[in-house]
């Protein structure tokens, strides 16, 4: 049957769907495509435009058709046209200063959905989260970043536990990315170094309401070199890392004038984009006639700054050759000689000896600036006092907004279906308000455990059928993939890990004393079992070892089918895992984890939490809700803070987590265990949800910042 003159087909609707975002984060409508065909979809990697690209029109129409599809998709396209063209959001109402003149959100990495793998860890998806709630909440933001052409890498895990990467190049035709063209021509962006010109285009990608930019070297106007630049995220060495920031910064702010924004607020996710600022200096002094100290003055005043970490070695470095190279002409554009850029990135200016440090550029080129934690703004403060040593502490301009998750992007379907009967109607539209969780209380605990259970059970059947296929590639024996096939029991108690396999965070922390491990493993009467995913970057030797020691301890008794290690952690991945687990391990070295957010899409689909008090829950713990190791003090000497943590991990494990698991009534319900997951959800979903997050941001830096308002936004314990 075809579409009538002047309406959409069945294929037309799908396609305009599916090149938008928007689908990811409504499971009805990512239910569409799986049921056209499960088995394509799951290859594509749930990527509907490359689905589509398998079928002409009139054979989609069919099968839809078979499938009593299309009253679904005819309902799915209204309520998509809907989304996009409304006008009553609250970002109409309370961030209407922006409409004429959006926020450019610059970002190294973007994790929007696993067909997109441009993104390594928490900071991609982080951003990723930011751009879906600004578009939720219909706030004006367009988003800047980098098109990699080989994602961050693909790991596989050999016979020797040790992580191997792979680049496989993206199918760019089967990507919902758009080139941006001008009479028919790609628009191109370049940018100059003292060696060469970097060239890149352009390409344009729809989430929901909001645009997101992502510029591509790899055309044939650039080097061999260069054509490389975009290839792999985080790729590289330090001369790579230079250029990719420049053209993300200086290239992002020429990409938006090319495309028509000219936005009034930047904000940089992290200091790889540090650069921008510069460019619409540049800018201002050229088209405005400005001296560069009121040109920067004026320019600082509309700049916000994110930083995301303690540790030392994530903020990025570069010598004085490096700045030269590649800043030099931009600083001559400025008026500034080598020594005077140099100056910009360092804390002392005066120190000849000091590198160039990204961040320390970001801070000095913004007038708003944040960690992402109540406790990372404290560290931060400390850590960056030294740009303002006439003040105290407390009073370094660097204050939080802690981070959150996109509901709808990490809440599993089934669960929705309980926030839908006991919350207010269109309740996700609201999820920032805090009275509106309270109805969550109204749950009972026998649907709550059902629905938990169920996802468990999901999330047990997916992690053996990975184990499976990776075991078979390995060339493990038989009976070894017999015992994988076999592996879980879905009554034991469910510990994830999952995160970037860093040093600092300790993923081996409960391996300390494998003895003692293997007496709870060996507990019948109380089993336990722990799933590990995550990758370490492709240069870190120590972070491939924990992976090693633990993948080995698979193979042993008793742990083998107790303890199992997925490769190749991704978005998809990730939401099995925070569906399914009963409780999320995070142990990091306190106070390095800035934020994490990965426990907080645990809380919404009913998991607790058992951490160390650092990053968001040393200020979300209340008792009650979930468990902590330890009581958030720490020890000068590393070793004996290390020791501490593992007894305490220890002791809360037998004290507290398996008696209260295990304690069931004449149902067998842990009703203990589940009156802390409804004060986790009821407590924690209104704090540390991304629509909150983004709406602190409008209001406390946004708004502000596009009237030129200084604000420091330190909000103090």
């Amino acid at each position: 049957m075809s579409a009538r003159p002047g309406q959409l087909s069945i294929y037309d609707k799908l396609t305009r769907i599916a090149n938008n975002l928007w689908w990811s984060w409504h499971p009805e409508v990512v239910e569409i495509f799986r049921l056209i065909d499960a088995d394509l979809f799951s290859q594509t990697r749930h990527n509907p435009v490359a689905l589509l690209a398998h079928y002409a029109p009139e054979e989609l129409d069919r099968i839809t058709r078979d499938a009593l599809l299309q009253s679904r998709i005819h309902h799915a396209y209204r309520r998509f046209i809907a989304y996009t063209e409304s006008q009553t959001t609250w970002g109409a109402t309370h961030t209407a200063i922006l409409a004429q003149s959006p926020v450019a959100y610059f970002s190294a990495e973007f994790g929007l959905h696993e067909s997109l793998p441009i993104y390594s860890g928490g900071l991609g998806v982080l951003a990723g989260d930011h751009l879906k709630s600004a578009s939720d909440l219909g706030i004006p933001l367009v988003g800047v970043g980098l098109f990699y052409s080989e994602g961050y890498f693909s790991q596989k895990i050999d016979a020797n536990g040790w992580q191997q990467e792979e680049y496989p190049r993206l199918p760019l035709k089967s990507l919902p990315l758009t080139p941006v063209t001008q009479d028919g021509k790609p628009v191109i962006v370049s940018v100059e170094t003292r060696s060469d010109t970097i060239f890149a285009r352009i390409l344009r990608l729809e989430v929901g309401r909001v645009t997101l930019y992502l510029l591509d070297a790899d055309i044939e106007q650039n080097s061999p070199e260069n054509r490389q630049l975009t290839s792999r995220l985080y790729g590289g060495d330090q001369r790579t890392r230079i250029r990719q920031e420049l053209l993300l910064g200086v290239g992002g702010v020429r990409a938006l004038k090319a495309v028509g924004f000219e936005p009034k607020v930047i904000h940089m996710n992290e200091g790889h984009s540090a650069f921008a600022p510069l460019e619409v200096i540049r800018t201002r002094m050229h088209e405005d006639a400005m001296p560069f100290d009121q040109a920067l003055q004026e320019t600082a005043s509309h700049c916000v700054f994110t930083t995301h970490t303690p540790v030392a070695a994530g903020h990025d470095r570069f010598d004085q050759g490096l700045v030269d190279e590649h800043i030099g002409p931009l600083g001559n554009a400025l008026g500034l000689d080598i020594g005077g850029l140099m100056a910009l990135g360092r804390v002392d200016p005066q120190n000849g000896s000091e590198t160039f440090c990204m961040t320390v550029l970001a801070l000095k080129l913004c007038r708003i600036a944040n960690g992402v934690s109540n406790l990372h703004g404290i560290v931060s403060r400390k850590m960056w006092a030294g740009l303002w040593p006439w003040r105290s502490t407390q009073e370094i301009p660097i204050g939080h907004i802690t981070n959150g998750v996109h509901v709808p992007t990490w809440l599993a379907a089934q669960m929705r279906v309980l926030y839908d009967r006991v919350l207010p109607e269109n309740w996700y539209e609201r999820t920032g308000e805090a009275d509106l969780w309270k109805g969550f209380e109204a749950v009972t605990p026998g649907e709550l455990w059902e629905t938990h259970q169920a996802l468990k059970g999901t999330l047990i059947s997916y992690a053996r059928g990975k184990a499976v296929q990776q075991a078979r590639r390995r060339g493990e024996a038989d009976s070894v993939i017999a015992d994988v096939e076999q592996a879980f029991d879905p009554n034991a108690l469910t510990i994830g890990f999952a995160r970037r396999f860093a040093p600092y965070k300790r993923a081996d922390l409960i391996l300390h004393d494998l003895d003692f491990l293997a007496r709870l493993l060996e507990d019948t009467e109380h089993p336990i079992q722990f799933l590990f995913a995550g990758k370490a970057h492709p240069a870190d030797a120590a972070g491939k070892q924990l992976l090693q020691r633990i993948f080995r301890l698979t193979h042993e008794d008793p742990f083998r089918g107790r303890v199992l290690v997925l490769e190749n952690y991704d978005i998809a991945m990730g939401r099995q895992l925070v569906q399914g687990v009963d409780l999320w391990l995070n142990n990091p070295r306190r106070p390095l984890e800035a934020s994490g957010t990965s426990g907080q899409k645990v809380v919404l689909n009913g998991g607790l939490n058992c951490s160390i008090l650092d990053g968001w829950w040393s200020e979300a713990y209340d008792g009650q809700n979930g468990f902590a190791i330890g009581n958030g003090r720490s020890h000068t000497d590393q070793a004996v803070q290390d020791q501490r943590d593992v007894q305490d991990l220890y002791a809360v494990l037998t004290e507290e987590v398996i008696p209260l698991y295990f304690e069931r009534d004449s149902d067998d319900l842990p009703q203990g265990w589940i009156a802390r997951m409804k004060r986790a959800i009821r407590t924690l979903g209104w704090r540390f949800n991304a629509d909150r997050m983004v709406m602190d941001y409008a209001s406390q830096t946004y708004v502000p910042a596009a009237g030129g308002l200084s604000c420091s936004i330190v909000q103090m314990p």
